[in-house]
């Protein structure tokens, strides 16, 4: 049997899965007390379409840039609290439409979506809102444990915001857009800091991610801020009912067609399956549903293994495998611990196909990982990074890359972007009804969405878990599409696990 593959992927949709993990792992060793808290998200700076710092105006409040001056870096490094984003509709001035080589969408990929605007009369300046502007927050783990985690969403929706201003003259209802750039130090109390300051100050929350986004789950419920997540992590967010993910899942609703797709691809490595994570609760719930629908679908779960995030010796766990005779080991967790099993499973010679979740489609596991990590099987609910067929994959690419020369894309980034360009969608759609409530209503209609075709259709409004996905396999340091079509498509089902 073939098994080139050592890394296995989770079966349900495991972008919380390896979100929430990757996200509750690196909260998990962040502490930052009250007063420090508040008086970083206090800070702020305008930032014009450039990536280059400007003048304070319209109420903005200055601070201090993280990061290399014209990288496009927002708020990471010690003295990002907040940034804030912005420019005048049409690319005037020095942003990336003055050169008039500006990548520009049309139809459906244009700014606006080609959606039809709602009339603009009645419309009524709110918090957040002004006669130029709408400010959008976007709050995500930028310090912490693991510095600039979450720094791809942000730069992401900078991207989308920057593409926005520059190629629609228009506006909303001729207003431009805002960043309001917040960073949660990845921890509870930051997550909940950051929102207090989004709901004063901000008219809703964009393609935010944070490891511990209970944290501020409660506050944007009683303020009625729209948060229109890139993805969820915690069921305190989930439940509530302002907040919405442009990667909507729900961790015991899982997709048939991976299990199929492993059943019929590995009949007999698929009969025995350990399932390991890093020991923090959310990949914890994400690895005991997981087990709980293999075995569902008449596999045999011989193990659930948490491992301790201070953990150096992978060793035992290999040997773990080899002892319980694993055909098929998957794996929840960031993907520097998934190279450390991987090369602890190479050094003990076990032979097992090896899965995993989404979050190692990044270049850095790649780079770091060599041979160790050649012929790993990825599940992914999104289209491959270097898919030029997808005009909305090109167009994030090529504004990420303007707006952050240098961020490399990935997960987060795309989904930030996908929930960017719903937010606008929707609030053009709305136009002078534009409300918090409204646009609240608004995203509770939406499904079916997949942002021009970038990812599988989520149900946005219904918060459940997409029955679509497709089966990615490292060959060198080339990621290849293994599974047959586009997605895998079909039910989902319910394990009882994490419901």
């Amino acid at each position: 049997m073939h098994r080139r593959s050592r890394r296995p992927l989770a079966p349900r949709l495991v972008l919380a899965s390896s979100a929430a993990l990757l996200l509750a792992l690196t909260a998990c060793g962040s502490r930052v007390d009250a007063d420090t808290m508040a008086r970083m998200n206090s800070q702020g700076v305008l930032v014009g379409t450039d990536g280059q710092p400007i003048a304070a105006e319209d109420g903005a409040v200055p601070g201090a840039v993280g990061g290399a001056p014209g990288s496009g870096a927002v708020g990471s490094g010690a003295s990002g609290g907040g940034t804030t984003t912005g420019g005048t509709s049409g690319g005037s001035g020095g942003g990336p439409a003055a050169g008039g080589d500006a990548p520009t969408g049309e139809g459906a990929t244009a700014a606006d979506g080609g959606v039809e605007a709602g009339s603009c009369e009645g419309f009524e300046n709110s918090t957040g809102i002004t006669d130029s502007e709408i400010t959008i927050a976007n709050v995500a783990d930028i310090s912490g444990p693991v510095p600039g985690l979450f720094q791809a969403a942000q730069d992401a929706t900078k991207a989308f915001v920057t593409y926005y201003n520059a190629t629609n003259s228009k506006g909303i209802c001729g207003r431009s857009l805002r960043l309001s750039a917040l960073d949660t130090r990845s921890d509870s109390a930051g997550d909940q800091q950051a929102y207090t300051r989004a709901c004063a100050e901000t008219f809703a929350a964009v393609g935010s991610v944070s490891s511990q986004d209970q944290g501020g789950a409660a506050t944007a419920e009683s303020c009625g801020l729209p948060d229109l997540r890139a993805f969820t992590v915690t069921p305190q967010r989930a439940e509530c009912s302002s907040c919405f993910s442009s990667y909507s899942i729900k961790p015991n609703l899982l997709a048939q067609s991976f299990y199929s797709y492993w059943t019929d691809r590995e009949p007999q490595a698929s009969q025995k399956v350990a399932v390991y994570y890093v020991d923090v609760p959310a990949a914890k719930v994400n690895a005991e549903s997981f087990a709980a629908g293999w075995d569902a679908q008449g596999g045999e779960t011989v193990r659930v293994q948490g491992i301790a995030t201070s953990e150096f010796n992978y060793a035992p766990y290999a040997q773990q495998m080899k002892d319980d005779g694993a055909g098929l080991v998957m794996y929840f967790g960031p993907f520097q611990f998934t190279i450390r099993l991987q090369e602890a499973m190479a050094q003990q010679g076990v032979d097992a196909v090896f899965l995993t979740d989404p979050t190692v489609y990044d270049t850095r596991y790649v780079q770091q990982g060599g041979e160790a990590v050649d012929g790993t099987f990825v599940y992914s609910v999104i289209q491959r990074f270097d898919d030029a067929r997808i005009p909305e994959m090109v167009l994030y690419r090529q504004w990420l890359e303007r707006t952050a020369p240098g961020s490399v894309p990935n997960y987060y980034g795309l989904f930030a972007w996908s929930a960017a360009r719903l937010f606008v969608q929707k609030a053009t759609e709305l136009g002078g009804k534009l409300t918090r409530p409204a646009l609240v209503q608004a995203l509770r209609g939406v499904r079916e969405w997949d942002s021009n075709g970038i990812h599988a259709p989520m149900q946005v409004g219904a918060k459940t878990t997409p029955g679509c996905v497709k089966m990615l396999q490292l060959d060198g340091s080339t990621w290849k599409q293994v599974s047959p079509g586009d997605f895998l498509c079909g039910r989902v089902f319910d394990t009882g696990v994490g419901g």
